[in-house]
């Protein structure tokens, strides 16, 4: 029953009927748990907030469903803007994008051109961009684009990795080359058997084994979950390999575990939080609702109480 509620939200989360009728109702929906505003004002309030309690920040302007080259170059336009507000208002925060949104599905130069313009402005400031791994469609084309970027404008970008894929252990160690900052995920699309590890248990062995290989071979690890076992387990191989705290930081998404994430700060880590922002929310909400279904209660009481 679990299982058939995760597949069905995952396949709403692309539906774009679904998305639109979404965006009517705004944040009734209860997305503000996860999704910190519509406004690049809103995100900026939330990243003070967080950086008060000493955690960091990775905003995302959300979108999906980018179907011309106009609403790609806004899109850019938005993630340039992102940047330029993070710089102005002072706060520690990167930048996390998804290439379909710039126009990857369009043109692949029309999505360079918006990656070297986001690029360009984010090593003006000195900041950070991760470019976020997709469906299984997009993972080759994002490994090829990354390397060529990472060519461009070194330790400006970095890149997602997801250990649901059979293939991500041999991704790693190909992009050893680029030292990459890399954040291990679990992954949150819906894939085959043929690409990807069909039980939780393998995708959670497997996240373990990748976030390790990425610290043994000395690269910066953004250790993306909120599974206090692997965080337990990984601060022990840490400790055991004498790996520095400058070497890897947690990361958790906005809402979700808060208590915790104050916590790790405490005790002297490095933990960031991804906070999205913007009105085309409903994707990346439905994903969170399909990544723990007992979500979906909260959301009904929500459009109760409002």
């Amino acid at each position: 029953m679990v299982q058939l509620m995760r597949d069905t939200l995952l396949y709403l989360a692309k539906n774009q009927s679904s998305n639109e009728l979404a965006r009517k109702y705004g944040f009734k929906l209860g997305a503000d748990r996860f999704v910190a505003g519509e406004t690049i004002e809103d995100a900026i309030k939330a990243v003070m907030n967080l950086n008060q309690q000493g955690i960091l920040v990775t905003l995302d302007h959300l979108g999906e469903f980018v179907n011309s080259s106009e609403e790609a170059v806004i899109s850019a336009d938005y993630c340039v803007r992102t940047l330029d507000a993070i710089q102005e208002s002072g706060v520690k925060s990167h930048l996390s994008l998804k290439m379909t949104q710039l126009g990857l599905d369009i043109s692949r130069d029309l999505c360079m051109n918006n990656m070297r313009r986001i690029l360009g402005k984010a090593k003006q400031y000195g900041n950070f961009v991760r470019i976020d791994m997709e469906d299984y469609a997009h993972n080759e084309i994002t490994l090829e684009i990354f390397k060529e970027l990472r060519r461009e404008f070194g330790e400006t970008v970095g890149l997602v990795i997801q250990s649901y894929l059979y293939k991500s252990e041999q991704d790693i160690a190909d992009l050893n080359e680029f030292h990459p900052n890399l954040r291990i995920v679990k992954g949150a699309y819906k894939e085959p058997s043929t690409v990807a590890f069909p039980e939780k248990a393998d995708v959670d062995k497997n996240y373990i084994k990748l976030v390790e290989q990425q610290l043994l071979y000395g690269n910066f690890a953004a250790i993306a979950t909120h599974d206090e076992s692997i965080i337990n387990h990984l601060k022990g191989f840490i400790k055991e390999h004498s790996i520095p705290l400058t070497q890897f930081e947690f990361q958790m998404l906005y809402g979700i575990r808060t208590q915790y994430q104050t916590e790790l700060a405490a005790e002297g880590y490095a933990v960031r939080v991804y906070v999205p922002y913007g009105d085309d929310w409903y994707g990346y909400f439905m994903r969170r609702l399909a990544e723990r279904p007992a979500n979906v209660g909260f959301v009904v009481k929500s459009m109760f109480k409002r």
